[in-house]
């Protein structure tokens, strides 16, 4: 689904930032250490950030923690701390049934964003946070309006508040490519779940 016109997300974040009086606590969904590399550089003075790994949708426990392990490692240089809901891929195939043979992008790919972003804004609730966000919008294959749409149908949904982004912005992408090469992130190349990873074979 493409929205007719586009908002410039980072724009509306930048706007946030500058509007808080004091350092707020902003929960960031991360996806991997590749995507969550300049997100963190880019908040971690601005807000106490804690980095949640909420990511049903990786096809294996094996590959879950390898990239939870190097969230962990990347993060431990800076101001962010990690914390993890346990691997259950059933959660994200019970979402996305029906939808198996959709291409990447599509239908499936929205049901697994609105499930990570709602137990990212449930967790956001539970434990105080001001704000919360995901890594997401840093990948030029996802589309940001998409992202931040749904975002802020579960802000609204769960009473909570989400922080608009697209980190790919402002040479985000970019940066991140820097980063990883930088702390020797492994880098996998396909989303997470095994519908995205059949089309890269």
């Amino acid at each position: 689904m493409k929205t007719p016109n586009r908002i410039n997300y980072d724009k509306k974040m930048q706007e946030v930032i500058s509007s808080l009086d004091d350092k707020k606590s902003l929960l960031l969904h991360a996806c991997c250490a590749p995507c969550a590399s300049y997100p963190v550089e880019e908040l971690e003075d601005q807000f106490d950030l804690t980095l949640f790994f909420y990511n049903p949708n990786i096809k294996s426990e094996e590959e879950f923690d390898k990239r939870l392990n190097e969230l962990k490692r990347y993060s431990s240089d800076h101001k962010a701390k990690v914390i993890k809901k346990d691997y259950n891929h059933n959660e994200f195939l019970n979402e996305v049934k029906g939808l198996e043979a959709i291409p990447e992008g599509g239908a499936r790919c929205l049901k697994c964003f609105k499930l990570r972003l709602m137990e990212t804004a449930k967790k956001a609730k539970e434990e105080g946070f001001d704000y919360f966000t995901t890594t997401l919008t840093l990948s030029p294959l996802k589309n940001s309006q998409n992202i931040n749409r749904i975002g802020q149908e579960v802000a609204q949904e769960t009473g909570t508040q989400f922080l608009p982004s697209d980190f790919k912005k402002r040479n985000g992408y970019k940066r991140s490519l820097e980063l990883s090469k930088e702390y020797n992130l492994y880098r996998q190349n396909y989303c997470g779940c095994e519908f995205s990873l059949r089309k890269e074979e």
